[in-house]
């Protein structure tokens, strides 16, 4: 299956009549492996290197807040070391780390944060599972 599969048919799948708004697995180098049309196409190394090392100290972003395309999100709680959560207005970010990757994803209202948490972290626990 390629990445773009996982994006595709994992990630942006319909929950209730609702999806994330965009979402992507990227390299833990910051290389792209797939994403979706929606998710922001320029984003700055530095803001991959940010969220790395909020996964090997947590609370490292909570001052700055956590940046993806230019966005900020709020940081919220999470899971040291395996789990970021952000909050934007009505929406918000969700992004797990897996022994290879990052997965993103991205939602707006009406999908909520718990769903937004559960397409992508059960995509994350499956692919450590698969030891990626």
């Amino acid at each position: 299956m390629s990445w773009q599969t996982y994006v595709d048919d994992h990630l942006m799948c319909d929950i209730e009549g609702n999806r994330l708004t965009a979402a992507a697995i990227i390299g833990q180098d910051g290389s792209v492996w797939a994403q979706s049309a929606t998710f922001p196409q320029v984003y700055k190394p530095e803001e991959i290197s940010a969220i790395m090392k909020d996964f090997d100290e947590p609370g490292s972003l909570a001052p700055t807040g956590l940046h993806i395309g230019g966005t900020k999100y709020m940081v919220i709680q999470g899971e040291p070391g395996a789990v970021i959560r952000g909050k934007k207005g009505s929406g918000g970010i969700t992004v797990k780390k897996t022994a290879q990757a990052l997965i993103f994803g991205i939602y707006d209202e009406p999908l909520t944060p718990g769903q937004c948490n559960m397409i992508v972290e059960r995509l994350g626990d499956y692919l450590l599972d698969q030891g990626l």
